[in-house]
């Protein structure tokens, strides 16, 4: 009697083990994707790649994927 409660014991204690590590590895949004981590993604005005709009370079309400491309679209 005394191996079955310590056989279940232990499978309690992996259980509650495995489930806290999956709470960890899915983030707070319960998705797997950190919601400070998305961003809004916008189209070069130039050649129409989407890039994150941290990255772009705006200029006259437009967003470029580089200066470059911004320079030659005023061109």
């Amino acid at each position: 009697m005394s191996r079955l409660i310590f056989f279940l014991a232990i499978a309690v204690v992996v259980y509650l083990l495995v489930k806290s590590y999956r709470k960890n590895a899915t983030g707070k949004n319960g998705s797997g994707v950190d919601e400070a981590v998305a961003e809004d993604m916008v189209r070069c005005a130039h050649c129409g790649v989407h890039l994150p709009k941290g990255e772009s370079v705006q200029a006259d309400a437009k967003y470029f994927c580089s200066a470059g491309h911004r320079d030659a679209y005023r061109k």
